[in-house]
């Protein structure tokens, strides 16, 4: 019978190598970020050029495949 350590490892172990850890920790960390955020402030709004960087930002992130960071980005 496995022990509870062996259990976690091989579990982890299988989570990386379906490239769900690396998005379960990602989504994780959005979550802490979103939980942090000052809810009862509106944001300003974004100008044109901010929202022009930040889709640069974004597409630069897809296209080097940091799907995580991006949706860490989007959150």
């Amino acid at each position: 019978m496995a022990t509870v350590s062996e259990l976690k490892s091989a579990i982890k172990e299988t989570l990386e190598s379906r490239g769900a850890w690396a998005q379960l920790k990602a989504g994780i960390r959005a979550e802490v970020f979103s939980a942090l955020e000052d809810q009862g402030k509106p944001r300003p709004p974004l100008s044109h050029e901010n929202l022009l960087i930040n889709e640069l930002i974004r597409e630069y992130l897809e296209f080097n495949k940091y799907r995580y960071t991006t949706s860490v980005l989007t959150a």
